[in-house]
């Protein structure tokens, strides 16, 4: 691995500090892999590498999001060591990129430790605000987001510039297989939950056919993300234009019983 010089080691801490906050914020996107990689690689001296990198990562991570209590792998972990192991390490991109599932699982199981770590915080941003002081409620707001960034930081300055890719490899397949299976097997659990948790939440009885629809659409087809919005789209304008919850001239035709069809015409025109 090439040397790094003292100040792209504090920048590459800040910008991991930055994607693993944002993994919980969710708001400025700075963990998503297409972001962080190109950071990374601007840091590095590469950004045509980090571009590339973070573009493959980001077709990967497209489908990860948090839903409910389903806790998605870690893009940020894994956008940005792979892409230290590629530009500073001197690997290939295939290897950079074959690293990136594993070390999202490991970011996974990172969050999940500190997201129940930060329950104690929490109880303690209740106490606080029950005393009226808001000072150390926003302090304790700050801290637990500072874990979250830092959750990324550590491991990215103690594996990607400390190690190459081949140990980061033996690394991963040294983890018992009851353990990779306990663990996939809990994903999907998770998963399931926290679909349900969302569905309940979202649950509207007259929107519920198109949802079936979507799932069957999708399992009995080969349509790709984008054909399958814009028959959603299609049917989202059908509907609007049908139902006489948006359209009043339908809404009042079923209380214009003896209009003729003329006059039916003329009412719509």
């Amino acid at each position: 691995m090439t040397e790094m010089s003292l100040l792209q080691i504090l920048l590459i801490f800040v910008v991991s500090c930055i994607a693993g906050m944002g993994s919980v914020l969710d708001e400025f996107q700075f963990h998503r892999p297409l972001v962080a990689c190109t950071l990374i690689g601007a840091v590095l001296g590469d950004i045509k590498t980090g571009v590339i990198i973070g573009g493959t990562l980001e077709m990967i991570a497209l489908g990860w999001m948090n839903i409910g209590a389903a806790i998605a792998p870690d893009a940020a972990l894994a956008s940005i060591i792979s892409t230290i192991l590629v530009i500073s390490g001197g690997q290939s991109k295939g290897a950079g990129i074959a690293l990136a599932i594993p070390l999202a699982a490991a970011g996974q199981v990172l969050t999940i430790i500190i997201r129940t770590i930060t329950v104690a915080f929490q109880h303690a941003a209740d106490r606080s605000a029950n005393k009226g002081n808001l000072n150390a409620v926003s302090w304790i707001h700050i801290l637990a987001l500072l874990l979250q960034g830092i959750r990324v930081a550590i491991p990215v300055l103690i594996i990607a510039i400390s190690v190459n890719v081949s140990a980061v490899r033996n690394l991963f397949d040294s983890i018992p297989q009851v353990v990779t299976n306990g663990l996939n097997i809990a994903g999907g659990m998770i998963v399931v939950v926290g679909y349900a948790m969302i569905i309940n939440m979202m649950r509207t009885g007259y929107l519920m056919p198109f949802f079936y629809l979507g799932f069957v659409t999708a399992a009995f087809t080969n349509f790709n993300l984008i054909a399958l919005g814009i028959l959603g789209t299609i049917m989202a304008v059908l509907y609007i234009q049908v139902s006489p919850k948006y359209n009043k001239n339908l809404a009042i035709l079923p209380q214009n019983d003896n209009l003729t069809t003329d006059k039916l015409d003329n009412e719509l025109d």
